[in-house]
């Protein structure tokens, strides 16, 4: 259990959820407070912002302060670079929908859950082709395009702002498997980069 405590601390674990926490605060007492109108019932943005900030704040510890260490072959880093992934994509889930016990229904499950994968997908990617300390840039460049793209239809519309589409479209949900997929493969096989 040691090891654990350790590579949470190496990875700015405590830091990282403490920011999430933050911002997931934050957009609830937003949500909570009625601001008027601004927000739409159904409007899938803050949702998403929250998924990108907990997505951001976790692909820094992606990467630890021993490049050298995290190439090394002295013990199985991929089932542990995997598990990190998918430890934070869940962590990300679970705030998103612990805020319903606030009143906070930011959006429904399949949505958080989707988005969450896909966004950590992201990151790992970011991992992997920038290295930790750049890996945030995906996510919040896929944000920012999804939110300002370009007027499209059909199923270009769909995988290019997948992010903001309900759950039940398929190529929205085909993008985020296939970043989730890609980013975390690569991620667990080559690391972060140095």
């Amino acid at each position: 259990m040691r090891w654990l405590v350790l590579y949470a601390r190496s990875r700015q674990v405590p830091a990282a959820l403490a920011v999430a926490v933050a911002v997931a605060g934050g957009l609830a007492i937003w949500a909570l407070a009625g601001d008027g109108g601004a927000a739409v019932p159904g409007d899938p943005r803050p949702a998403a912002l929250v998924l990108t900030v907990a997505a951001a704040v976790a692909s820094t510890g992606l990467g630890g302060q021993d490049h050298a260490l995290d190439r090394t072959a002295a013990i199985r880093w991929w089932t542990r670079r995997t598990a990190h992934v998918l430890l934070a994509g869940t962590a990300a889930c679970g705030m998103v929908l612990g805020l319903r016990v606030l009143g906070a229904d930011l959006a429904t499950t399949a949505f958080v859950v989707r988005d969450a994968a896909g966004l950590m997908g992201l990151a790992a990617l970011g991992a992997a082709v920038c290295g930790a300390a750049h890996a945030w840039t995906l996510p919040v460049g896929r944000l920012a395009l999804s939110s300002f793209s370009p007027p499209l239809t059909g199923v270009p519309q769909e995988a290019v702002t997948w992010m903001l589409q309900p759950p039940g479209t398929v190529a929205a949900t085909c993008t985020a498997l296939t970043l989730t997929a890609t980013g975390t493969i690569a991620y667990a096989v080559t690391g972060p980069r140095g």
